[in-house]
């Protein structure tokens, strides 16, 4: 009685949904005449008309007729399932439309007004220097400066030290590339381990001498391989001040390309790593050769408790007028700091390099002379053909007037009289020979300008922190504070170039195939690093814990240490030797390997039902993944699931912190598949064809998609049979467009195909929120038409091609030397489009000679359904000295101003100079980059980093890859001719700002008017202030697509089909407010190497958002918590121990430990804080 009541009740309801349907399509006839491929209005014959009338009421006969049958489907479903839930099916109309039925469960986006505060809040500390002013300001003029070329001459008066003396620290250094012509291991035996052994040598000779060091990646290694007598030695020498840890990550990591999670990352390993072995806490950060500098950079370090910091490769022009204005020195703050909390003191290097001839002073010919290395008889010499000379007593005096000269030079540059001079270079000090040229020549030097009070000068070695140490002192400031009168500075030091129009832009993009591979490496470590976490405490918990695999937390180590060691300025970047990127992609592909391991062994823990039947057997994993790669240069292959009449379990995890609605998508081996849910229920899915090329379909393989509901962080389990009952499975509709060449479509059966063999119509694709339209001709885009508006979006794709130059000075690894504008892309044939149409998405593929596109759109509410997913395949392997770029144009009213992100972290406002060559406009895009009016925005997503740039009004163009046969001249020695066939990955989300109705509440309108006020200062031509007005934030919804773009559901198959019963794990009690993030939750090292601690480090962010871009149907819960965080409960079947505010790296406690059994944190906007964690 009960299921017929249910039965009458549903189909009442489905009834009522089909005549409305009905209803709405009647009411469309009349209002919306059908515009789909032809596009045309109706004829204005009266036959016409009538025929036209005809057809659509067979057409909507039709959909009726599908409509009946579609609730008769639904019926006997209902029957079939009398004991769960009713499965509505998602219906096809004639039109070519799916109609998905409505989700009942209730989904709400509450954010709250102070929330909202934030992104337009004018509380932001005033800085002296918006760097994007500055480049408004300057001419970039190049003009030649004298001995120092891109400066200006310096004098000075030589009474000026009478009363307070210069004092100068020089700073002997070694630069270690973790790999760039040779790979990290053979650097390390040839030169790195001499300079460490000479090291504990020579600076035990001599209290006097200094040293520093950063990269802990050879430090860790070296240190494995001396014994304890050296070790102890070594913390002597750092105990006494002789020998400084600087910055203290695992590499100095470029700051272009690399994501915030793993930058944080690598510099906790390196901080870990310090503290347990040498019990050492660094203070100060040094930065000489990454290729521009981030503002997320000092953040890091700020948070990390390092006081002071120094960079060095800025754009010569930035750098002569920040010497001009002796702004060399400075406070670096955030643009979005309201409090100056995030201030860090910077020195800024003034000259062209690092190396000994350009940091003595503004005279490379001088310098040089006292680069004892150079002595003659040695490999190196000066260019500038006067060599260094030994000191002896008959030119002591001499040489010291000149090198003092130098100093005074250098000093008359920044606002103290205290002077930094670097002394050294790449792998410098590797021979005993170079020790003991530069000390003793030095120390002469030293003991001679000392003991002639006259000169007016104190002369040391010293290290990085000794020089800050002493410019506080001098200025009367505590570490770290700022210094009266010194200027406070935000923005960042992007792009970089070191001479003439030498732009660094190329490295944006160059060897994107390893930029990829590294994000898809930080995915599964944090993924790992989680579960691993969390079984590890629930197998503590049920005492289980010798049973779970600890030896995974060594693989976990290895993995977090290849991936910090990718970070580094010349790997990420794609700027290494051919033989050093294989050698990092082996790395990155066996860390890859092993993190899979390590979520599989975690899953199995966390998902056997019953804990006693858990057994882990390292030679048989207990899930198989559902892609693999062949070798460190192959894209990665699904893997195909073989079905049979007993069902295959597939468990899904969700590496996002919020409940997430999206599609998943398998490959299996038949097309008689049928999905269920964990407990049976059937679950509607999507069958489209598996292409083998361009026209032929597998006939062995299919990709079954299916929608889910995961829980945060959860893993949930769905079962696939093949099974000859599959009216829950529906199948896509292809149309193929040939554009007249002569092919020949091998289709399968199981679908519908239908070959259009020269139609050029527009066509499109759509879903409950928009039409995508696509050009006919070309396959690619061409707008949006959002739903309820009449006004269609331009936002046209296309692909272009960049030569570089014929002049002496071509494009490679570092350089973008383009030969002027990007020319279109112009194929040999024209392409063959497919068309893919079903309930769950639908796309289309776009084959050229050189780029396949595929471009998807989900059919769901929420993220997945408001963006547009991109995939391009590219394959320029027979280009020679060509870069291929995409270009998205639209109507959108951007002038020269547009946006890209830093690091994944925060937004950094760009604007298009006519005043600088085409290859200056570009900038990094980790994750982002938008353009906007008043009206819109449009953002691209990118799933790895790539050059950006907006050339033109409305414009964002992307460069996808680079093939270049020479050289820049920058040291490398090679082109870019090991290219890769590779995938990048894109959304485009179109975003409306929210219109103010008359119910809005006064904050709201206040908003309003204050975006308004930032949109017409932004667009007017006065540059003065552009800085301060134009700091900006993604949407919430736009840092969910970027979250969902970069995380992956992970899907793994059961490889036994007898195995112990499975259950979905769901490990938190609640979604996370949506503007909280879990950067990472990291097991910490135990004292034991390889072992885990029971202490975790949880690390979280809390994103700033812009709230003025509308959010309807979000389709998942989201609400703000002005914050607040309650840890208490949120670990489900976990209990916090004890919890406490770490420094970022956990090098220093910020509060005491709290036994505190529901322990809420509290963060403001755009922060990051680390809790070091314990469960009880």
């Amino acid at each position: 009685m009960k299921l017929k009541k249910q039965v009458t009740v549903c189909g009442a309801a489905i009834f009522c949904v089909a005549v409305f349907s009905l209803y709405l399509m009647l009411d469309k006839v009349q209002h919306d005449p059908p515009r789909r491929q032809n596009g045309g209005n109706f004829p204005r014959s009266q036959i016409s008309v009538l025929q036209n009338r005809i057809e659509q009421l067979e057409q909507l006969l039709e959909e009726n007729h599908e409509i009946i049958s579609h609730i008769k489907d639904s019926v006997l479903e209902l029957t079939a399932n009398a004991d769960g839930q009713p499965i509505l099916l998602p219906y096809h109309t004639p039109n070519g439309t799916w109609v998905m039925p409505p989700d009942p469960r209730p989904s709400f986006y509450s954010v709250s007004p102070q929330d909202c505060q934030f992104s337009v809040a004018n509380k932001r500390q005033k800085t002296d220097l918006q760097m994007i002013d500055v480049y408004a300001q300057l001419p970039f003029d190049n003009v030649d400066g004298g001995v120092w070329k891109q400066g200006f001459d310096i004098t000075y008066d030589p009474k000026e030290w009478d009363n307070e003396p210069l004092q100068v620290f020089v700073v002997p250094h070694s630069h270690n590339d973790p790999g760039w012509i040779k790979t990290f291991d053979k650097y390390y035996y040839d030169q790195t381990q001499h300079i460490l052994n000479n090291m504990l040598v020579k600076l035990h000779e001599d209290p006097r001498r200094k040293f520093i060091w950063s990269e802990i990646s050879f430090f860790s290694k070296w240190w494995d391989n001396i014994n304890s007598q050296k070790r102890a030695a070594v913390r002597r020498l750092v105990a006494s001040g002789q020998l400084e840890m600087t910055t203290g990550g695992w590499v100095m990591p470029d700051e272009a390309n690399t994501h915030y999670f793993a930058m944080i990352d690598q510099m906790i390993e390196g901080h870990q790593w310090l503290k347990k072995n040498i019990d050492v806490t660094p203070r100060s950060g040094w930065a000489v050769d990454p290729f521009g500098h981030s503002s997320t950079m000092p953040y890091i370090l700020r948070l990390s408790n390092l006081t002071s910091m120094l960079i060095q490769r800025v754009h010569y022009s930035i750098k002569k007028h920040f010497a001009a204005t002796q702004s060399l020195e400075f406070m670096w703050r955030q643009t979005w700091d309201p409090d100056s909390s995030t201030d860090i003191f910077c020195h800024m290097m003034p000259f062209y390099s690092y190396d000994v001839p350009h940091t003595c002073g503004p005279d490379p010919k001088i310098c040089c002379q006292f680069d004892f290395r150079r002595l003659p008889g040695g490999r190196i010499n000066c260019p500038w053909k006067v060599p260094p000379r030994a000191i002896t007593d008959s030119n002591l005096a001499e040489r010291a007037i000149i090198l003092l000269d130098q100093y005074k030079k250098k000093s008359k540059l920044y606002r103290s009289k205290v002077v930094l001079v670097p002394l050294g270079d790449d792998f410098r000090y590797d021979k005993i020979q170079e020790w003991d040229a530069q000390f003793l020549n030095y120390q002469k030097l030293f003991d001679y300008m000392n003991s002639h009070p006259e000169l007016h000068v104190q002369a040391q070695f010293g290290t990085l922190s000794d020089y800050f140490d002493a410019l506080y002192k001098r200025m009367g400031v505590s570490p770290g504070m700022k210094p009266p009168d010194f200027p406070v500075v935000s923005g960042d030091f992007f792009s970089y170039a070191d001479r003439e129009d030498h732009y660094w832009t190329g490295y944006y993009t160059s060897r994107p195939f390893y930029k990829s591979m590294d994000r898809v490496l930080e995915s599964h470590l944090r993924g790992a690093e989680i579960l691993y976490s969390l079984a590890i405490n629930h197998a503590r918990k049920a005492g289980m814990e010798s049973k779970y695999p600890l030896s995974d937390y060594a693989l976990l180590t290895d993995a977090r240490r290849n991936l910090g060691l990718f970070q580094h300025h010349d790997a990420i970047t794609g700027t290494a030797k051919e033989a050093v990127v294989i050698d990092y992609g082996v790395r990155l592909l066996h860390s890859l390997m092993n993190l899979k391991r390590i979520i599989i062994n975690a899953a199995h823990y966390l998902v056997v039902a019953d804990k006693e039947k858990y057994h882990y057997d390292h030679s048989v994993p207990f899930f198989s993944t559902d892609e693999s790669r062949l070798t460190q240069e192959s894209l990665p292959e699904k893997t195909v699931i073989k079905l049979s009449t007993s069902p295959r379990y597939v468990l899904v995890f969700n590496p996002v912190e919020q409940n997430r609605l999206c599609v998943v998508s398998l490959l299996v081996n038949t097309y008689n598949v049928r999905v269920l849910t964990e407990d049976g229920q059937p679950v509607a899915a999507q069958l489209s064809p598996v292409w083998q090329s361009v026209t032929d379909m597998n006939p062995d393989v299919y990709q079954v998609s299916f929608t889910v509901r995961l829980p945060s962080l959860g893993l949930s389990i769905f079962q696939l049979y093949a099974s000859i009952d599959t009216h829950t499975t529906l199948k896509s509709n292809v149309r193929v467009y040939l554009h007249g060449r002569e092919l020949t479509i091998k289709k399968q059966d199981a679908f519908p195909v239908k070959v259009l063999e020269s139609n050029t119509d527009d066509f499109y694709i759509e879903n409950q929120y928009m039409q995508v339209w696509f050009s006919g001709t070309t396959g690619l885009l061409k707008s949006i038409k959002r739903a309820g508006e009449e006004q269609e979006q331009k936002i046209n794709t296309q692909f272009l091609i960049y030569g570089t130059r014929t002049s002496k000075d071509k494009s490679g690894a570092y350089l973008f030397l383009p030969d002027g504008e990007g020319k279109p892309y112009t194929p040999k044939d024209p392409p063959v489009v497919r068309v893919t149409e079903g309930p769950f998405f639908s796309e289309v593929t776009c084959q050229y000679q050189h780029v396949q596109q595929v471009m998807r759109l989900y059919n769901l509410p929420g993220t997945e359904g408001l963006s547009l997913d991109i995939s391009l395949l590219i394959d320029i392997r027979d280009h020679v000295n060509k870069e291929i770029a995409m270009r998205l144009s639209t109507d959108i009213q951007s002038g020269d101003t547009f946006f890209t992100d830093l690091n994944g972290f925060q937004i950094q406002p760009r604007k298009f100079f006519k005043k600088l060559p085409l290859q200056a406009n570009f900038y990094p895009m980790p994750t982002m980059a938008y353009i906007q009016d008043e009206q819109n925005r449009l953002t691209l997503h990118t799933a790895q980093a790539l050059g950006v740039s907006s050339l033109k009004n409305g414009e964002l163009e992307v460069i996808l890859d680079r093939r270049l046969m020479q050289d820049d001249n920058r040291g490398l020695g090679q082109g870019l001719k090991d290219n890769k066939r590779l995938c990048s990955r894109f959304r485009i989300l179109m975003e409306k700002r929210s219109p103010v109705n008359k119910h809005a509440s006064f904050l709201s309108k206040m908003v309003s008017k204050f975006r308004e006020l930032a949109f017409y200062i932004t667009r007017s031509n006065n540059d003065e202030s552009l800085g301060n007005q134009l700091v900006s934030f993604p949407s919430l919804l736009s840092h969910m697509t970027s979250m969902h773009l970069n995380h992956d559901p992970l899907l793994m198959a059961v490889t036994n089909e007898k195995g112990p019963v499975l259950k979905s794990f769901q490990p938190l009690s609640a979604t996370l407010p949506c503007d909280f993030h879990i950067l990472n939750l990291r097991t910490l090292q135990a004292e034991d190497d390889g072992l885990p601690s029971p202490d975790m480090a949880l690390i979280l962010h809390r994103k700033g958002f812009d709230c003025g871009l509308e959010a309807k149907n979000l389709a998942f819960n989201c609400t703000t918590s002005q914050g607040k965080l309650s840890l208490g409960g949120l670990f489900l079947g976990l209990d916090i121990g004890t919890v406490q505010q770490t420094s970022l790296t956990l090098m220093y406690s910020l509060a005491s430990p709290s036994n505190n059994s529901n322990p809420t944190v509290s963060m403001d906007p755009m922060e990051i804080s680390t809790y070091r964690l314990r469960f009880s």
